[in-house]
């Protein structure tokens, strides 16, 4: 891996950390600050809005300083977060320190893909983002538990510490490996102005659609495994390993798939998708096709992620920062949509539903494939 991809990757790694480790460590924080758990669980939905809100205001007003200038201080913001959750003396601090992190993350993402697809070989696009995205599972898989671990053992502080002490570390190698040079975003305008193109705000619903599914289910994952699949407590660390195993190898797979054939690969992928999470529904009372079905879950899941990056910079043309940051924002939107979508059908049809009507967004998700691959396909109009 280039070591300027590798520097931004390392950076989403320590972002991706500190947005999934408070799940680990809510218990220990809650009972520090003398809140309940379900108030401790409002730092997540703070993070959540400092993404959502971020992503569209920070890109707009940071639009027309250069890349390399602005990832350096959207990764100081993101650390200043991490150290003020540290050092937080009560709970509204800590609220505020964790919507400051969120703040910069969508538009960090965008401004990253840009740079690290300016440095790609043409035809390597989709695969460069990829590697980029591959901080988010790396996160999710090794940074997560072990940031859990450091938690329990030296302190949630501690934790929050280590979670900017890493992005120090990627900050020192933006510095050094990331090179000089890179074009400004564009003008707010003109950044603007792409939204006015029916192909972004298709890419935007893409995203949206294709995602919300399956996140439904990771969202409860752990009552699906024990619950319908009938796994005790103690494997679902395991099976949530499985499960980042299959995220690792479906981003590096999705990535290159998205390099040969964009929209066909995102078409099967999601058709593969929806699929999966029918067969989870027929038959995921078995432990070892569920063991199976996690891993392939976690593969598709990710697989569809580079391939929707790629398609909106396809879109969004010249002026890609903004559009990506929506798109990234619309992903967070989509994750809130997620939680609230499936408590609703537990609360009616039962846990179960929640494979059914996740396999059928996900099938709305390959309906909007299909119709932007159709619209990619007519020939152009005749000029006169």
């Amino acid at each position: 891996m280039p070591l300027p991809v590798l520097s931004l990757m390392l950076v989403v790694f320590s972002l991706t950390t500190g947005e999934f480790v408070i799940a680990g460590i809510l218990p220990d924080v809650a009972g520090d600050l003398s809140v309940s758990v379900p108030a401790a669980g409002r730092l997540v939905t703070a993070y959540a809005l400092g993404m959502i809100v971020g992503g569209p205001v920070v890109t707009a007003l940071t639009a027309r300083l250069p890349r390399r200038p602005l990832i350096i201080g959207l990764v100081a913001v993101s650390i200043a977060g991490n150290l003020g959750s540290a050092v937080a003396p009560n709970y509204p601090v800590l609220l505020a320190a964790r919507f400051l992190a969120g703040l910069i993350v969508a538009t960090f993402f965008a401004v990253a893909i840009a740079t690290a697809v300016s440095m790609a070989a043409p035809g390597r696009e989709a695969s460069t983002i990829a590697k980029v995205a591959l901080g988010l599972n790396l996160g999710i898989v090794l940074g997560t538990p072990i940031g859990t671990l450091v938690g329990q053992d030296r302190g949630w502080r501690v934790t929050f510490a280590a979670v900017a002490a890493v992005s120090a570390v990627a900050l020192l190698m933006v510095l050094r490996f990331v090179p000089d040079g890179e074009a400004a975003t564009g003008s707010l305008r003109g950044e603007l102005r792409v939204f006015a193109g029916r192909d972004v705000r298709l890419a935007i619903v893409l995203t949206a659609l294709g995602n919300v599914g399956v996140v439904t289910v990771f969202t409860f994952i752990a009552p699906l495994l024990t619950e319908i699949a009938g796994f005790g407590e103690g494997a679902v660390p395991v099976l949530l390993l499985v499960y980042g195993a299959g995220a690792v190898a479906g981003n590096l797979l999705g990535g290159r798939l998205s390099d040969r054939a964009l929209m066909p690969s995102l078409i099967w992928l999601l058709a593969a998708l929806a699929a999966t999470l029918a067969i989870f529904w027929a038959a995921g009372g078995s432990k070892p096709l569920a063991v199976v079905l996690t891993f392939a879950l976690g593969l598709l899941a990710f697989a569809i992620i580079p391939g929707m990056q790629a398609r909106v910079l396809t879109a969004a043309g010249a002026a890609p920062t903004l559009a990506v940051a929506v798109n990234a924002s619309g992903y967070q939107v989509a994750a809130a949509v997620a939680g609230w979508l499936g408590g609703t059908l537990i609360a009616g049809p039962g846990l179960r539903s929640l494979y059914p009507a996740a396999a059928l967004l996900t099938v709305a998700g390959l309906a909007t494939a299909v119709h932007i691959h159709r619209r990619d396909r007519r020939p152009a109009p005749a000029k006169v």
